[in-house]
């Protein structure tokens, strides 16, 4: 049993005895489980550390109380970064795409094991997240950042020919299927190519009551649908983080 089905069993029984006992049980389950896998996980580089203390420190939130639109949980973060550079380098890749840059972590982990000639095209519609990521970026020339909004930048990069063995997915939820079934169509993904794509389980509302799904949450879970039913992928859910997708793209 997976930590969260022990979690769930303890929480059905938290009515029947020992309620107190119980939900002490089911707190240290939900609670422990990221300080455990980020002690277990190889430690980030300094400069993703330097990443994630000036994502977390910045002010996001906009004048007079407006809800921002970018919040430091965007980060991918320490596990989740490591496993995007274990996978860059386990599969060999020498041209990795990104869609959605952030401030910038995700394809300075990538790009820490990419080749010497290896080149990384990140992609982020966000003036101020992009200037962030360029600071960030400094000093390390594998990296190009496109500005503006994906899917036009998404045409650009297919009109010049462009193909990419890696890609890495974190942008507008709403957007997910429109990014993947385009760079599909226009060629930008090598037969073979492995795709990531973040945030696939999006708060549990994929797989909860869908009267209560948000926009983002619904658009997710009809992103999950058409991916499994695609024969040119094969993928794989994990319940890291907020859910990450694996796709093996095969024609």
């Amino acid at each position: 049993m997976t930590p969260l089905a022990i979690l769930a069993h303890e929480l059905e029984l938290l009515d029947r005895r020992q309620p107190s006992a119980r939900l002490d049980r089911a707190r240290a389950l939900a609670s422990r489980l990221d300080d455990y896998l980020s002690a277990m996980t190889v430690p980030e580089s300094d400069r993703l550390a330097a990443v994630n203390r000036r994502t977390l420190g910045h002010p996001w939130a906009r004048p007079g109380g407006a809800v921002a639109t970018l919040e430091p949980e965007m980060l991918s973060g320490h596990v989740e970064g490591q496993l995007l550079r274990f996978l860059v380098a386990v599969s060999g890749a020498r041209r990795v795409l990104e869609i959605g840059t952030f401030t910038g972590y995700s394809a300075l982990a990538m790009a820490e094991s990419l080749p010497a000639d290896g080149r990384l095209v990140t992609c982020e519609a966000d003036p101020g997240a992009a200037a962030i990521a360029r600071d960030a970026f400094a000093g390390c020339d594998r990296i190009t950042l496109e500005e503006g909004p994906a899917l036009a930048t998404l045409e650009r990069l297919a009109d010049a020919g462009e193909v990419f063995d890696f890609a890495f997915v974190d942008a507008d939820k709403t957007q997910y299927w429109d990014y993947l079934d385009l760079a599909h169509r226009r060629g930008l993904f090598a037969p073979g190519a492995v795709v990531v794509v973040d945030n696939t389980l999006y708060q549990g509302e994929v797989y909860l009551d869908p009267a209560h799904r948000s926009p983002r949450g619904e658009a997710v879970a009809g992103f999950n649908a058409r991916v499994a039913a695609h024969p040119a992928f094969e993928q794989v859910l994990l319940p890291l983080r907020d859910g990450v997708t694996l796709i093996r793209v095969l024609t």
